[in-house]
């Protein structure tokens, strides 16, 4: 990995990162990302780990999207003034 990529510090000046950062960073992906965390293979590509974080990102947006579309359409069948409704609010918040 080169040492061309750069980022933002909080004082707005780009720093470098280097290799070894790039390296954690990778490294901590992949123990986020279920399809990698359960392989049984130890070594997964970088461009592997990046491909999969994107589709599994992908795949959340995806769910919630699922979520926001069933629980509207299980607000519009509830009555506002309800328990039901009531409770729905309360875990929304």
């Amino acid at each position: 990995m080169s040492n061309r990529r750069s980022s933002s510090t909080q004082s707005g000046t780009p720093s470098r990162i280097t290799d070894d950062q790039m390296i954690e960073l990778v490294s901590k992906l992949r123990q986020l990302l279920p399809e990698i965390r359960s392989s049984r293979s130890d070594k997964v590509s970088a461009s592997k780990v990046l491909q999969e974080t994107c589709s599994y990102i992908r795949s959340l947006h995806r769910e919630v999207a699922d979520l926001s579309e069933r629980l509207s359409q299980l607000l519009s069948t509830v009555d506002a003034d309800s328990a039901e409704a009531a409770i729905i609010r309360s875990l929304i918040m």
